[in-house]
């Protein structure tokens, strides 16, 4: 189990705040889910905690929604490269 803090002031500074929520967490995917994700990634492009959010989402275990500026498959494939190091033994950090 990993520790995630339950304090993320960074949040507040996030650039998806005023945006709908719904469009991080597209439904599908394909056609508009597809261009859903594309448009939550703009978002996060343009983001001051873009890389606070990765960490988070990495950290905690999120396996669904566009976290960071990456979607569900960047997300999993993310985290199976920092265990394969673990498992390597080569640090994470």
């Amino acid at each position: 189990m990993t520790w995630v803090p339950l304090r993320q002031d960074w949040i507040r500074r996030a650039a998806c705040t005023d945006e709908d929520p719904e469009l991080f967490f597209p439904v599908g995917t394909t056609g508009p889910a597809e261009r859903e994700q594309e448009e939550a990634k703009r978002i996060c492009e343009r983001c001051p905690v873009m890389r606070q959010c990765l960490t988070y989402a990495l950290r905690s275990g999120q396996t669904s929604g566009v976290w960071g500026g990456k979607g569900e498959r960047e997300l999993a494939e993310l985290r199976g490269s920092a265990s394969a190091r673990r498992r390597a033994g080569v640090s994470t950090r």
